[in-house]
């Protein structure tokens, strides 16, 4: 079975222009996990004035109606984040850092070291359900190519302090298979973040799960990108996901209809076209 994190409610509408309301946030959240999805991130714990559209978190967690084999997680970037999260009844912790010092300054106000002890402070306070999320892993749009041996090493000091999971993160979509498979097989990180920006974005899921990934992340309609990181366009589709691994033989265990179905719904919510080709092309053979 492949496990597909679904990222759309945070890290898709964040880069969204319009606000959505807590309540059709938490909308999103509930017909996503009606779909059988294993994992959904609902919500990111950051400053309103900084990512406007992630306000109001703890409104969409207590308006999400929980269901029984769902894994509902939150991202944290410092320890205020974490006890807006510990407050609340999510289930895992995204910690997340970048490979940069540049990227953690436009991020997080912080240098690499810094960023990189403050996310070792979070995840030492709570192990358990924890996932490393390491930005820009493969490029940095301040800083060029990034050197792998970084990313080895986060990867290998973040287990050493308890992080359950760690996925490498395509933030601005520069990667391509080999370098993926690479990166994955080296670090034997057990997940794989990323964007479609260059249309490379499939074809690494893909390579990923070749190299030993276990859980890959995705946005409901490609939705996404980070509003830090300069033409970093959206995500790989969860709908286009499924219907490549599904049709290659793989199992997700998730509904597709019904993916489809919440897309052609948050194209009249955000009022434009999405950048998922699935939806739009319809399945085949058709019903």
């Amino acid at each position: 079975m492949i496990s597909i994190c679904e990222v759309g409610p945070r890290d898709g509408l964040q880069n969204e222009r319009d606000v959505l309301p807590a309540e059709t946030r938490a909308e999103l959240v509930n017909r996503l996990a009606a779909t059988g999805l294993p994992r959904i991130e609902a919500v990111s714990f950051v400053r309103d004035d900084a990512v406007p559209q992630m306000a109001g978190a703890e409104e969409v967690v207590a308006a999400i109606e929980r269901r029984d084999g769902v894994e509902y997680a939150g991202l944290v970037l410092n320890e205020k984040g974490l006890e807006r999260l510990n407050a609340t009844s999510l289930d895992r912790m995204n910690v997340t850092l970048g490979a940069t010092d540049s990227f953690n300054q436009r991020n997080a106000n912080a240098s690499l070291d810094e960023a990189k002890e403050r996310a070792s402070a979070i995840v030492g306070a709570r192990p358990a359900k924890t996932t490393v999320t390491i930005s820009v892993a493969f490029g940095c749009p301040f800083e060029g190519p990034v050197d792998p041996g970084v990313v080895s090493g986060l990867v290998d000091h973040f287990r050493e302090v308890g992080a359950e999971e760690i996925v490498l993160a395509d933030t601005i979509g520069v990667a391509t298979p080999g370098q993926v498979k690479s990166l994955i097989s080296d670090t034997s990180a057990q997940g794989f973040h990323g964007h479609n920006t260059r249309n490379t974005g499939y074809a690494n899921a893909y390579t990923a799960l070749e190299a030993g990934a276990t859980i890959l992340d995705a946005s409901i309609g490609g939705l996404g990108g980070c509003p830090f990181a300069p033409k970093a366009t959206g995500n790989i589709a969860t709908e286009d996901l499924v219907y490549m691994l599904e049709g290659d033989g793989g199992e997700t265990g998730v509904d597709l209809d019904a993916l489809v179905a919440i897309s052609e719904w948050l194209e009249t919510v955000l009022g434009r076209p999405l950048e998922g080709q699935l939806y739009r092309a319809g399945l085949f053979p058709s019903a």
